[in-house]
């Protein structure tokens, strides 16, 4: 397992930013590089890589990527479906996408399609509350959103993808790099 020389470029300009002996503050952008990187989830071997590169112990890395809902600790699907579910969002019909989601794909929360094109997670606040109720897709947010609207982004997601969709994706990395 190695970072890609362009991430690798990367993580070593963001290290610059701290003091030194303050690498760990660079944790949550090498998370997400790590996630871009290594298929979308955050592997055991993936963490105790990161930590290596970090100078950091591996349960540092762990404690981080298990509290955050951006970070994936299990393989997921193309398209990670993210329904908030905080007070707004489920008085104004989160819950009822949920369900919608569930039996549409067949899926409970937290696991995969078998084919491996959507994953389905409930979120704490995406913090669009007047747009409830919220799902994010990747670094998008789809507002006022009910079913009809869902199928819609579910065909979308069908017919458009074809690499991962992740919060923070290589794309970020060559952004970065500019």
């Amino acid at each position: 397992m190695k970072f890609s020389d362009e991430a690798l470029d990367l993580i070593s300009r963001i290290k610059k930013r701290y003091p030194d002996g303050k690498q760990k503050s660079a944790i949550l952008p090498v998370l997400h590089i790590a996630q871009a990187e290594f298929g979308g989830w955050l592997s055991p071997e993936t963490m105790d890589y990161v930590a290596t590169i970090l100078n950091i112990l591996p349960v540092e890395v762990y404690e981080v990527a298990s509290f955050y809902s951006m970070f994936n600790l299990s393989p997921v699907g193309k398209c990670v479906i993210e329904v908030c579910r905080t007070g707004p969002c489920w008085l104004l019909g989160a819950e009822d996408l949920v369900n919608y989601l569930q039996d549409k794909l067949g899926i409970k929360v937290g696991e995969t399609t078998p084919d491996g094109m959507f994953t389905l997670k409930t979120v704490e606040c995406l913090a669009a509350c007047g747009t409830a109720p919220i799902i994010q897709l990747g670094e998008t947010y789809h507002e006022n959103m009910n079913i009809e609207k869902v199928d819609k982004l579910l065909a979308d997601c069908r017919a458009n993808v074809k690499e991962p969709i992740a919060h923070w994706s290589k794309k970020h990395i060559k952004k970065e790099q500019a």
